[in-house]
């Protein structure tokens, strides 16, 4: 018989592993119920489907599904995690033609992140100001990928300590880069006054993560670069991994990190580095006089021989834009839910909820009708400010890569995906979220009087079309398709 402290630690390593199973499972589920399965009319729940091979599979709960069941014979049977992958990779072969052996592997990657975060925090303080602990609060992570938490397979050693799921603080590397190897473009002043460069050289901080993933072995040896240390204070990683926080600076650097988290591999690619400036500009105008906020990305700064993988952007804090008294708080944190959500105090939900469409929507509405600006507005672009009551009383918005200008793509084109990026990515969920905790409510006819308050000639169809455009996350992958594609299926419009 094994001694107490050995079944005790048995246990809890078992417990993990169900929890794990349990988390990873649901985006997946979610993944596959929306882009391939179809459901059962009029079963209730559990709420069963017919998956392309004609098999059955029912789960509990819609909008975090869990305990999935295949049917076999007369009787239906549990699935874990490790057999769901592949059920998933089954049911895609036959429904696509092609196969894939690199997806697969992403799923169990992602469930064994989920594991190692799940003991990670329970050993861990969370950071004690709420907007940093919502920020690092997404152990489920997106809800609509089948991999969310896949770290490129490395082992959870290399990326734990960098993981803002981890409650992960640290300092940043600090490079001196040759002058003349250096390409800056926009005020990159902030980078300079993290540090002292000697002559001849410029500062450029790296993320440690990303400097253990490069060979800079040449540049070294021939001086283009030298090391100068670590920053003298911690940044904390945001729930973007690859972009931190200073918050004794009130400063947001984002970097390359050459790991493929959700659909893409994470650097910061040139031909959107060349496109910053004036994209940032757009949006900075959008917000110059309208409502809500934005963070900008005021300039970036590299290497010329590893443009993308040393580059650095400078984006602004928010201290000088949130309203006084007000804490800003992740909106996808709001959905997946953390100690201290305001979700979790409000009395009034419906007047919360038109609080918080009131801060949201106009700003996103505005830059698209007056601006020609097509905000990436979903659930982790997007801080929601509360008032010391817990009111929703403004939105700031970031992250000026995924921004489209008019002028740029057709418009119909960038109406499809703010609607996907702010109704199906963001209110739905939060809406969903916040009627869990209050039954009965139906978050629907206060967006649709909050969108007829807006003269956009795409509106009137908005709110009566059937449907709207959800991502296909999980297709999206299996066929390796280019991961900024943006290949949707069209879900029942609550709206109507």
């Amino acid at each position: 018989m094994p001694p107490p402290a050995d079944a005790d630690a048995a246990a809890r390593r078992a417990d993990v592993a169900d929890r794990a199973d349990a988390l990873a499972a649901v985006p997946l589920l979610n993944c596959l119920l929306r882009e391939v399965a179809e459901p059962i009319a009029g079963t209730g729940e559990p709420y069963a489907h017919r998956l392309p091979s004609g098999r059955l599979l029912r789960v509990r709960g819609a909008r975090r599904p869990a305990a999935p069941e295949v049917r076999v014979g007369d009787r239906w049977l549990p699935v874990r995690h490790a057999d769901l992958v592949k059920l998933v990779a089954e049911e895609l072969r036959r429904h696509t033609g092609r196969d894939n052996h690199e997806l697969p592997a992403e799923m169990v990657d992602s469930r064994d992140a989920v594991a190692a975060l799940l003991t990670a925090r329970a050993a861990a303080t969370p950071p004690a100001d709420p907007y940093l602990r919502s920020e690092q609060s997404l152990v489920t992570g997106h809800p609509h990928h089948p991999a969310p938490k896949a770290r490129g397979g490395a082992p959870a050693a290399a990326w734990l300590p960098y993981a803002p799921e981890a409650y992960a603080r640290f300092p940043l590397a600090l490079l001196g880069l040759r002058e003349d190897a250096m390409v800056e473009e926009g005020d990159t002043g902030a980078l300079d006054a993290l540090g002292a460069a000697p002559p001849g050289y410029r500062l450029l901080p790296a993320h440690p993560w990303q400097l253990d993933l490069l060979d800079l072995r040449p540049a070294f040896t021939d001086g283009r670069l030298i090391h100068l240390g670590t920053t003298g204070f911690d940044a904390w990683p945001t729930a973007a991994i690859r972009t931190v926080y200073a918050s004794d600076r009130d400063l947001f650097l984002k970097f390359s990190l050459d790991v493929r988290i959700t659909n893409d591999i994470r650097r910061l690619w040139r031909h959107d580095l060349l496109k910053l400036r004036r994209t940032d500009e757009a949006v900075c105008r959008a917000f110059a006089t309208g409502p809500g906020a934005w963070l900008s990305d005021r300039g970036y700064r590299t290497a010329d021989f590893a443009f993308e993988e040393l580059a650095v952007l400078v984006r602004d804090g928010f201290h000088d834009r949130v309203r006084p008294g007000a804490t800003p708080l992740l909106a996808a944190a709001l959905a997946e839910g953390f100690p201290g959500s305001p979700l979790d105090t409000t009395r009034t939900p419906d007047a919360w909820w038109e609080a918080y469409l009131a801060a949201v929507i106009p700003p996103v509405l505005t830059a698209f009708a007056d601006h020609g600006v097509v905000l990436e507005a979903h659930a982790q672009n997007t801080l929601v400010a509360f008032d010391t009551s817990g009111l929703p009383v403004q939105a700031l918005f970031r992250d000026a890569e995924g921004v489209k200008l008019l002028t740029d793509v057709d418009r119909a084109a960038g109406w499809e995906r703010l609607v996907y990026c702010l109704l199906v990515n963001h209110l739905w969920e939060v809406g969903a979220a916040l009627s869990e905790r209050h039954a009965g409510l139906n978050p629907w006819p206060a967006v649709r009087r909050a969108l007829a308050a807006h003269d956009l000639p795409e509106i009137p169809t908005l709110l009566t079309t059937p449907t709207l455009p959800g991502k296909t996350n999980l297709l999206l992958r299996w066929t390796e398709a280019d991961g900024a594609s943006a290949r949707y299926k069209q879900l029942p419009n609550p709206l109507c």
